[in-house]
């Protein structure tokens, strides 16, 4: 991938810290056991980063208690815990329109088994999720509301602070999938009211792939889904109910959990907001260079305040995939095109027909010369004629 210029950091960043790539090595090589499960040092010192993390991670988003913050593979799997651990028959669920499959699906299966009723509330123009529209849709048997921090589509943040108020008003359980914002946007559960925050490692908190997980607060009374392995109290029948092994079971991916560690001591080191400016002022220049071009359609990217540095696009008469294969056959340049596995954003941005957008996202790796090389391609793609 020589010379790649990659902007596709909404789908996985790239490249990640070299913090992340030594650390690890490292810990491969030296502590490549099972954490907590034998009295040996590497053990031992293994649990303890595995501890250190939670820790970490935990405050990133202001939670009080290490063991509440909790590992799966991804957001998706952590979404699938906490929707099926809290949805029972009769019940009645709040979304939007800007959720991933990780959350539609979900959903979608309660739906067709007759489990619970699902509300998708629409977004505006501009890619927003009115906060009365949420509370419009509770009803008395709500038993949650499912909102998607930020767009992987457009990139816009919604409101989830007056959502969460919203939320505690009515008596019903308050979810924020983060896997958009978590390292980019500033999280305070209590602040926000958020229940149950979900996290994925590979995206702004650059980690690697095949982690991620949650922060479940007490009063959530999610139930556990998996059950196996938890390497104490073994004789025990039932799997435990306490923290974290109520949602975790089996040897956990210790060299994911160590590479999201380095990640985001790195993140932290940076600064989020320093972060998510840099990126930021890249998304200023990339709309500036193309909103002017011809045949180019940009969507629900008016103003830069809330939101992530995520630009969807489409050059008229264009298949997005075919400006997604031109991108990176003649310029060497990674997007994502498609759908991105959010049909009901693409549903209200008008974009279904065209088979979904071109979509640049911007990471903390991202230089000013990969913007204007973006841009002049698509100057180059948009005046082909069609």
């Amino acid at each position: 991938m020589s010379n790649l210029i990659y902007l596709d950091n909404s789908a996985t960043s790239f490249p990640k810290p070299e913090a992340v790539y030594e650390f690890m090595d490292s810990f491969y090589r030296t502590h490549g056991v099972s954490p907590g499960r034998s009295g040996f040092d590497a053990a031992i010192e293994t649990e303890e980063i595995v501890q250190n993390a939670r820790k970490t991670l935990a405050g990133v988003f202001n939670g009080d208690d290490p063991n509440r913050l909790t590992f799966s593979y991804n957001a998706s799997d952590s979404l699938n815990m906490i929707i099926m651990g809290l949805a029972e028959k009769g019940d009645h669920v709040v979304t939007t329109m800007l959720e991933h499959n990780s959350v539609l699906r979900p959903l979608h299966h309660l739906q067709l088994n007759g489990i619970a009723e699902v509300t998708h509330v629409p977004f505006d123009k501009h890619g927003y999720v009115d906060p009365d529209d949420i509370k419009k849709a509770i009803k008395k048997n709500t038993k949650m509301v499912i909102v998607n921090h930020s767009s992987n589509v457009i990139g816009t943040v919604q409101n989830v602070t007056a959502m969460g108020k919203i939320c505690k008003e009515a008596g019903v359980y308050f979810v924020v999938d983060a896997s958009q914002s978590a390292g980019a946007i500033p999280i305070d559960m209590k602040a926000m009211g958020i229940d149950a925050l979900v996290f994925t490692g590979h995206k702004c908190l650059l980690g690697p792939t095949g982690i991620g997980g949650s922060y479940v607060v007490e009063s959530l009374p999610v139930k556990g889904t998996r059950f196996g392995g938890t390497g104490v109290r073994s004789a025990q029948k039932t799997h435990l109910t306490e923290f974290p092994y109520r949602m975790e079971c089996g040897t956990l991916n210790t060299v994911g959990v160590a590479g999201l560690y380095a990640g985001t001591q790195w993140v932290l080191e940076h600064g989020i907001e320093k972060l998510h400016a840099q990126e930021m002022e890249l998304w200023k220049k990339l709309k500036a260079g193309i909103r002017n071009i011809e045949n180019i359609t940009l969507y629900c990217a008016e103003d830069p305040a809330n939101r992530n540095a995520v630009l969807s696009m489409n050059i008229d008469k264009f298949d997005s995939g075919d400006v997604g294969t031109l991108l990176d056959v003649d310029y060497n340049i990674a997007c994502r095109t498609g759908l991105q596995c959010a049909p009901l954003v693409h549903e209200g941005i008008g974009t279904i027909d065209m088979h979904g957008t071109v979509r640049l996202s911007i990471g903390p790796f991202n230089t000013e010369a990969h913007i204007d090389a973006a841009i002049e391609a698509l100057k180059d793609i948009a005046s082909i004629p069609r």
